[in-house]
């Protein structure tokens, strides 16, 4: 096991290294700038459509609320509650700041993924309307890059079960053990039903679950966090100045914390914000290419907020919490720092933590089910669905009971590998993404 670790170890080195934060800082630059800002500017009428678009009698699966409401569930997830922390405690505050950019140039690149994945979607053998960057990298790009949709078909349905399955039943065994003192195999026993019964259903039963579950849980979440915020409320201004200074300023060793210069408040800044939102990673688009819409623009314009409110609201909410608590310092890790925060506040801030976490892992584990069903629905064919659900569900359990640091570290490589063939074909069709909006806001006016 300790040679795989320490392989594994160097690869993420490799990925994760200067060229992909550049190139998802840089991508995400690039299509913000060729979009003029559109994204940012427009973020009242991606809203606007959201409120619209909570049914529709488009061709398509799932409405475009509830479209966005799989993407979330997908991206709300234990990188909100414990990868924030683990950000901070690895980088630093600093690393908020990093992840901040990377959702303001993100919103941008899930824009033009859903664009994307809606303008090529395809059908399947059960009339349901598949999509994502492997079908963008097959029905947009020459035949020449067909390997690069299977490279990243490939990656998806490996890292998911990283990612989207073990990593989530890891984080909620572990609040629920030390928060509720329930056994991990329990709770991972516990999960494996309840996504069994769900995934059977498809993308309609999750969407549906996703619809009523996401707005309801982000809400509870939020509240509870701002709760903390009021609490601490003369602490803000103080905590808004170290997080920026970090930003910019190694930070020295300080209680429990070991001290971060610039480049880890950067890195893990960036990786844990790609962890949280996924912008650039590829698996959103694949939701949103159910979406009942004819109109590929109105779908990105949906599809954007996926980011901001991950990252730009959920996420800061749980940095800022941690950081004008004062205990970023304490040498505590992942949701267990989150829980520090919280419990700083409130009496009943660890039970919040760990509720949160639980439903948020539950919804991220269906969102991610569908995401990797269609990487291997495009390498195998339809008949491969069934025994991937199957799979998918056993697997569950297993992360209950594994090694965390080795999971966390596995998710991250692969994702960094799923989201370097769709920053290429990104970078490829941006003449298509900026075409289309061109011509969507010209009939507009």
């Amino acid at each position: 096991m300790e040679m795989v670790t320490e392989i594994v170890n160097t690869i993420n080195g490799i990925v994760w290294g200067v060229p992909m934060l550049v190139m998802i800082l840089g991508v995400g630059l690039f299509l913000s700038i060729g979009l003029k800002l559109m994204p940012i500017v427009k973020l009242g009428t991606g809203f606007k459509l959201l409120w619209q678009g909570r049914s529709s009698d488009d061709k398509g699966d799932v409405s475009p609320f509830n479209a966005l409401m799989t993407s979330l569930s997908a991206t709300i997830g234990t990188g909100n509650i414990a990868g924030v922390a683990t950000a901070i405690a690895l980088g630093g505050p600093g690393a908020l700041f990093w992840m901040w950019c990377t959702a303001l140039v993100g919103m941008a690149t899930k824009f033009a993924e859903a664009v994307l994945a809606v303008k090529f979607r395809e059908t399947d053998g059960n009339g349901n309307h598949i999509g994502g960057p492997m079908y963008y990298i097959k029905n947009g790009l020459s035949s020449k890059w067909t390997w690069l949709g299977t490279a990243f078909a490939l990656f998806g349905a490996f890292a998911g079960f990283g990612i989207g399955n073990t990593v989530q039943t890891n984080s909620v065994a572990d609040a629920m053990q030390s928060s509720f003192g329930v056994p991990t195999w329990v709770t991972g026993v516990t999960l494996m039903v309840l996504v069994g019964a769900v995934l059977m259903g498809g993308i309609k039963r999750i969407a549906v679950v996703a619809g009523k579950l996401v707005p309801l849980m982000a809400l509870f979440y939020i509240t509870a966090g701002l709760m903390v915020l009021v609490v601490f409320a003369d602490k803000i201004p103080a905590a808004f100045g170290l997080i920026i200074e970090s930003a910019f300023n190694p930070v020295a060793a300080q209680g429990g914390f070991a001290g971060a210069a610039v480049w880890a408040a950067i890195r893990f800044g960036v990786a844990r914000g790609v962890f949280s939102n996924e912008a650039g990673l590829g698996s959103a688009p694949i939701a949103h290419a159910a979406a009942q819409t004819k109109e590929p623009v109105k779908q990105g314009l949906v599809a954007m907020l996926g980011t901001f409110i991950d990252t730009i609201i959920v996420c800061s909410i749980t940095g800022l919490a941690i950081v004008v608590s004062g205990v970023w310092s304490s040498g505590e890790n992942g949701a267990a720092l989150t829980s520090m925060a919280f419990s700083q506040a409130m009496p009943i801030g660890q039970y919040i933590v760990a509720i949160s976490l639980a439903v948020f892992a539950f919804t991220t584990i269906l969102g991610w089910s569908f995401y990797s069903e269609k990487c291997v629905q495009y390498l195998f064919g339809d008949k491969a669905l069934k025994p991937f659900r199957f799979i998918w569900t056993i697997v569950v359990p297993v992360g209950a009971v594994s090694s965390l640091e080795f999971i966390w570290l596995l998710a991250d490589t692969l994702n960094a590998m799923m989201a370097l063939p769709n920053l290429v074909a990104l970078l490829l069709l941006s003449p298509v993404v900026f075409k289309l909006t061109r011509e969507y806001f010209a009939k507009q006016q």
